[in-house]
């Protein structure tokens, strides 16, 4: 892999070129839209960088970003910085939207990490690095807020480095003046820069009370990139200064191999630090070919896209947002997906936020968006021609950790629903709709309170369906503690043929999750064998709905006798027996009422523990053990047994005692009998809700 260098050259004498695609990504409200917006001025894309308080940031345009001011959604731009073509694209730092981020990272050369002096945010802060490091993709670090930071860089660092796994390379250091930063001093330039109010920084000479610190920290960064070159090694030990140029092909391949973090400072909200951070980027960051190598494409074949993410606009239908990782996709150009659709390239469109360009194609290595690629998904790989290609890369769906039972004011509305739905699905991988028959309910899962509000708020917004919400329905059970046996006689006379059945049946309780068993013992005859099926259907049609309101599980049912008429008996008239004997034998046989246990494993920062625990114990929880969390420095785990009614709103609360970073897993374990005023309480909703 070629390093570049400071001036522009590479230990080859070529520095790489053509369009890069970066991502900006860092923790909720580190300041990433504000960096974009900063980008977009200094490269005169726009006159003045926006604001996200202002709600006038070329990014976040969305209704629904605007009205909680932050980013639900990756927003694009395209930029020139001195005669090269860049795609930012800045992904969303809310743990609820974090999954947009991962669509997006395989396909870009570099990513900028978007950070702050907050202990409080260090958490999330690793969660974003642990994608990144999973994900394998070169990244830079941009300390923001510089302007108002209270403690020294080396003590920031300290902390940062606690939520990185690769170590971190500091390349700036600023200058104080009376507690306040104005200004850097870049350590492989051996510059000082004193910042300008949205402009690029002036170069100043070096104070002398600067020069101390200037060289302790220079040398520590040369001594973290000697690690990884013999020859700057041997200059140090040598107290011999290294060319300039091998520091940076060094600072360069150290990033593009992931062996280092680079550290840049600034403050985004006044374009400070912006250019150098430009300059970085364009020196040092990895371009499509090592990207290509990163995961697997080769050079050679047909022309190549990969999609990170698709939108539904109201004027211009379905927008699929890729970058093109070999060869050129123009308007017109019929793709096949790596799902195996084949389609037609509608438009090709360049975004700056929600400025969009129709332009004729989009050159390899360029971000663009294309429209109505019907049937194409997000992460799908497109290829031109009637060839499949092979998937570029995969990303599973997160787990869902909160749910909302949905249902239209209207049920003439109900078509709609479902069309929105799918929808809202098909933009955003990480909801899942499901329908559930069984409580007649529509329930949308996701990634947290927020995540679904702004889902709701999708539904009305865009789509004009107006929907409400509730929690969703249980699935409770019941089941029985004793042995019972009765007989259903049906028998009606009313002209012509009448109808006759006649069974016994014992019931019994069974082991938790056996289900329900039918045996026959008939002896005789007394219950003709064409018939058994129909007594059968029978107890399977009672079981559906018990006694207390519930489906009625792990019970055995045995025909033990009963009795035909050789005219009027009739598969119905058994199939009613069988109901009226369960009428009766069930209640006797003391019916129970059982709720869903799930198995839970909540994982938390380690100084949460105590906090944690409290919320899971406080829902009915059974803790069964405590462990660190494998491959998490500082982070622990909870394993617990929780009844299915106390889960709502538990992420609420994880994440509010753990900073907003706290998650958890959940599979179904086992039914368990529930008694008391608990259990007369639901059995009482049940019968209010179906008029009973």
């Amino acid at each position: 892999m070629a390093a570049t260098s400071g001036n522009g050259g590479s230990a080859t004498g070529k520095r790489a070129s053509g369009p890069r695609c970066i991502a900006i990504v860092g923790p909720f409200q580190s300041g990433k839209t504000t960096l974009l917006e900063s980008i977009l001025e200094r490269c005169g894309a726009v006159s003045r960088a926006g604001s996200v308080k202002a709600k006038n940031s070329a990014g976040d345009a969305s209704a629904e970003a605007r009205a909680h001011q932050m980013s639900t959604e990756p927003n694009v731009a395209t930029v020139d910085f001195l005669g090269e073509s860049y795609s930012f694209i800045d992904c969303p730092g809310s743990v609820e939207f974090l999954h947009e981020m991962r669509h997006v990272l395989p396909v870009v050369d570099a990513a900028v990490v978007v950070c702050e002096a907050d202990d409080r945010k260090a958490p999330a802060l690793e969660l974003v690095l642990r994608e990144l490091e999973e994900a394998d993709i070169p990244r830079f670090l941009f300390l923001n807020k510089i302007d108002t930071a209270t403690r020294r860089v080396r003590e920031t660092l300290g902390i940062l480095q606690r939520a990185s796994r690769t170590p971190l390379l500091l390349r700036q250091i600023p200058i104080w003046q009376k507690g306040i930063a104005v200004g850097f001093i870049d350590l492989a330039l051996e510059r000082a820069f004193i910042y300008r109010e949205h402009a690029p920084s002036e170069i100043v000479p070096l104070g002398s009370e600067e020069v101390g610190r200037e060289k302790e920290a220079r040398f520590s960064m040369l001594e973290k990139l000697a690690d990884y070159d013999d020859e700057l090694m041997e200059d140090l030990l040598g107290d011999m200064e290294p060319p300039q140029d091998r520091i940076f092909d060094d600072l360069a391949r150290e990033l593009q191999h992931r062996h280092v973090v680079p550290v840049l400072i600034g403050a985004a909200e006044r374009g400070n630090g912006v250019t150098r951070l430009l300059k970085a980027l364009r020196h040092e960051a990895p371009s499509l070919p090592e990207t290509r190598g990163r995961i697997g494409v080769v050079e050679d074949g047909a022309p190549l896209a990969q999609v990170m993410k698709t939108w539904h606009s109201s004027q211009g239908g379905k927008i699929s947002l890729a970058r093109v990782l070999r060869g050129r996709l123009a308007e017109g150009d019929v793709v096949t997906s790596s799902s195996g659709v084949e389609t037609r390239i509608g438009g090709v469109i360049e975004l700056r936020g929600a400025e969009q360009m129709r332009k004729p194609a989009a050159e390899e290595g360029q971000v663009a968006a294309f429209s109505r690629l019907e049937g194409v998904r997000t992460g799908d790989a497109l290829a031109v021609g009637k060839v499949r290609p092979g998937v570029v890369t995969s990303v599973a769906p997160p787990e869902p950790v909160h749910a909302l039972g949905i249902s239209v004011k209207d049920r003439k509305d109900d078509v709609r629903l479902t069309a929105a739905l799918g929808r809202i699905a098909e933009e955003d991988p990480a909801l899942t709709v499901s329908h559930l028959p069984e409580f007649g309910e529509v329930r949308l899962s996701g990634q947290g309170e927020m995540h679904l509000r702004v889902t709701m708020e999708r539904l009305s917004g865009r789509y004009g369906v107006s929907a409400q919400n509730h929690p969703p329905e249980i699935g409770y059970r019941e089941t029985i503690r004793g042995k019972a046996s009765a007989r259903g006689r049906h028998r009606k006379q009313s002209g012509g043929h009448g109808q006759y059945g006649d069974v016994v049946l014992e019931v019994a309780p069974l082991e938790r999750g056996e289900g329900i068993r039918f045996v026959d013992r008939i002896t005789g005859g007394v219950v003709p064998r064409q018939y058994i099926s129909s007594v059968e259907a029978g107890v399977r049609d009672f079981c559906q709905n018990g006694p207390l309101g519930f489906p009625l599980v792990d019970i055995e049912v045995t025909l033990t006798d009963g009795s035909y008429h050789t005219v009027d008996s009739s598969d119905m008239a058994f199939r009613q027996a069988a109901r009226l004997a369960m009428a009766d034998a069930v209640p006797q046989a003391r019916s129970v009422l059982l709720e869903p246990i799930l198995a839970v494993e909540v994982v938390i920062p380690s100084d949460a523990m105590s906090r944690a625990s409290a919320i899971v114990s406080a829902r009915r929880g059974q803790i069964l053990g405590y462990d660190a969390r494998p491959g998490w420095r500082g982070w622990d785990q909870i394993n617990a047994l929780i009844p299915e009614a106390e889960m709502g709103g538990l992420i609420v609360e994880l994440r509010s005692a753990t900073s907003g970073v706290g998650s958890f897993s959940v599979r179904f374990d086992h039914l368990a009998e529930l008694a008391g005023k608990s259990a007369d309480a639901v059995v009482a909703a049940q019968a209010l809700a179906h008029g009973r």
